[in-house]
This record gives C-alpha cells, sequence and structure tokens, in this order.
C-alpha cells in the first residue's frame, strides 16, 4: 500500500482540490491498482477541513500541537500502522500531477525528492516571478520540499521519521537519510504546483522563503540581486 501524508492547520479552502489531485494520481495505471490511502494530520484546525476530508474519503488523524514536524510524522506514523511501504508527502495548498505517485514509487531509490511550481502568484510583481524561475530545474537538483517528497517505510524508519520542529522537518529527515546512506532520487519531474500565499503555516517554509526573494529584487538593484536560497 502506498500512502499519502498531508499536514493541515485550517484548510478547508483549499485542501479539496489538493486530495481531488492525490485521487486522480492514485488511480494512475501505472499503479497497477495498488492501494493508496490519504492521511491527513489535522493540526489544531478550527475550520471545515476534517469535514472535507471526510467528504473526500481521506484518513484523519487529530493534534493540537501547532506544529508541521509533529504533524507530519502523525500522519506518517498512521500511514505506517496501516501497512504502507511507500509514504508520499505534500502539502494541502499543493496539486499534484496524475503521475506523480507511479513515478515517485519508480524511481528506484529509497526516497524521491522533487520540485514545486507557482501557477498563482497572486500579488506577487513580476520580477519576483522571474527571479524565482531564473535558474532552470533540472536532475539533480538539491531543493527539498515537504510538498513534493516520497520515501520507503524502511529508510523513512531507519531515518527516524520528521522531527518534532515547526519548521525544517523535511530537510532534517532527508539530512538523517544521506546520514544512513539512503539512495535519493533528486528528479526535475514530476514537479507539484503550489501556492504563493503570504500567510505561511510554517515559519521559514516555502512562504517565508517568497517574501524573502521579494525583499531581495524590490530592496536590491535586479542585476545585483543576489537570490535567496530556499533550504537544501
Amino acid at each position: 500500500m502506498i500512502a499519502v501524508i498531508v499536514p493541515a492547520h485550517d484548510e478547508a479552502a483549499s485542501i479539496g482540490r489538493c486530495l481531488a489531485a492525490i485521487s486522480l494520481a492514485a488511480a494512475h495505471p501505472g499503479l497497477r491498482g495498488e492501494a493508496v490511502q490519504v492521511v491527513v494530520a489535522l493540526d489544531n484546525c478550527s475550520d471545515a477541513t476534517g469535514s472535507v476530508c471526510s467528504l473526500q474519503g481521506a484518513s484523519t488523524v487529530t493534534l493540537n500541537a501547532r506544529c508541521v514536524g509533529i504533524a507530519r510524522a502523525a500522519a506518517a506514523d498512521h500511514a505506517l500502522a496501516l501497512g504502507a511501504r511507500w509514504i508520499a508527502s505534500t502539502d494541502a495548498d499543493t496539486v499534484v500531477p496524475a503521475d506523480w505517485l507511479c513515478r515517485q514509487v519508480e524511481c528506484g531509490a529509497d526516497a524521491f525528492c522533487g520540485v514545486v511550481e507557482v501557477v498563482d502568484w497572486l500579488d506577487y510583481p513580476q520580477a519576483v516571478r522571474d527571479a524565482f524561475t531564473r535558474k532552470p530545474v533540472t536532475d539533480g537538483h538539491r531543493h527539498i520540499h515537504g510538498a513534493n517528497m516520497g520515501i520507503s517505510a524502511s529508510a523513512y524508519l531507519a531515518a527516524g521519521g520528521f522531527s518534532a520542529v515547526v519548521t525544517g522537518e523535511d530537510v532534517a529527515l532527508v539530512h538523517a537519510l544521506e546520514q544512513a546512506h539512503a539512495s535519493i532520487a533528486w528528479l526535475a519531474q514530476p514537479a507539484v504546483a503550489t501556492s504563493a500565499r503570504r500567510t505561511a503555516r510554517a515559519p521559514h517554509g516555502f512562504s517565508g522563503f517568497l517574501r524573502a526573494l521579494e525583499r531581495e529584487v524590490l530592496d536590491v538593484a535586479p542585476a545585483l540581486s543576489p537570490v535567496p536560497v530556499l533550504q537544501r
């Protein structure tokens, strides 16, 4: 069985699209009918996130940690208890492509690290968009995103799982995998589409990266502007 884990804090407005996309990926013929279970960690939710999950058939675990590391770990633990052999991770404001799961499990490695694309830039100026896409992403990149990663159950357990940190749990896990000499596929595809929202769920996450990039672009002449580096 393949599991997809999603941490969520008050994501009623976006998680429906996320779950619908995961359902399409779960039905991909490349999976040859293997079962896929979605596990959403409802972390201190006060809106209808749980109701949306129930309507779309996702399993849920409830906690009040307000900590993405704890939430992602709780979802992973539940997935392992259900018998998952592979754990794919994404975020509630993210839409995955149809081949997302089959490409992960066929990557030939203990873990998969993919990249994110922004579809709706909201009110970010064009200069920020240009800075984000300035350097094309290719296979062998070193980007780490909890919104687009996957790991075998055995490698996850050997690395100690997600850390109980409020940000950077994805980076910490990948570093632990490297220390354990796990093989990692750093692939540019499949990429996922994520939100450019300014209200961050985790400090110093992707939302924070975009805001830092905006500050750099607007405060420094474009020709001299260094691009902030997302945690790798």
